[in-house]
C-alpha cells in the first residue's frame, strides 16, 4: 500500500539575532546578515550596491550607500530590540526580508 501522507518539510534552522544583528553592525552594507538568516537575493543586491554600486556612486551623489547604511542601522536596531522567539517568528520562519 502506497501512503497518501504528504512529506513533512522540516523547520527552518535557528538563527541567533545576536549574531544576525553583528553581523549588520559591521557587515551589513554588504548583505552578509542577509545571506546568514537566507535572503540570498536581498544579500546580493546589498553586495552589488557596495561594490558596482562604486564606479557610479559620484554620479549619484552616494545616495545608494548612505540609504544601504541607513537600512543597515534601523535593522541592527530591531534585531537587538525583538526578543529571540519573535526574531525567529518573524526573519526565519516569516521570512521577512528587509524591517
Amino acid at each position: 500500500m502506497e501512503s497518501d501522507a504528504q512529506p513533512t518539510v522540516p523547520p527552518p534552522a535557528p538563527k541567533s539575532r545576536i549574531t544576525a544583528a553583528l553581523l549588520t553592525f559591521f557587515l551589513g552594507v554588504w548583505g552578509v546578515h542577509k545571506f546568514y538568516l537566507g535572503y540570498t537575493g536581498v544579500g546580493i543586491a546589498f553586495l552589488l550596491v557596495n561594490t558596482v554600486g562604486w564606479f557610479f556612486s559620484w554620479i549619484l551623489l552616494w545616495t545608494p550607500h548612505i540609504l544601504i547604511g541607513i537600512i543597515c542601522f534601523i535593522e541592527f536596531i530591531i534585531y537587538l530590540t525583538k526578543s529571540d522567539e519573535d526574531f525567529h517568528q518573524t526573519y526565519v520562519v516569516g521570512r521577512k526580508p528587509i524591517f
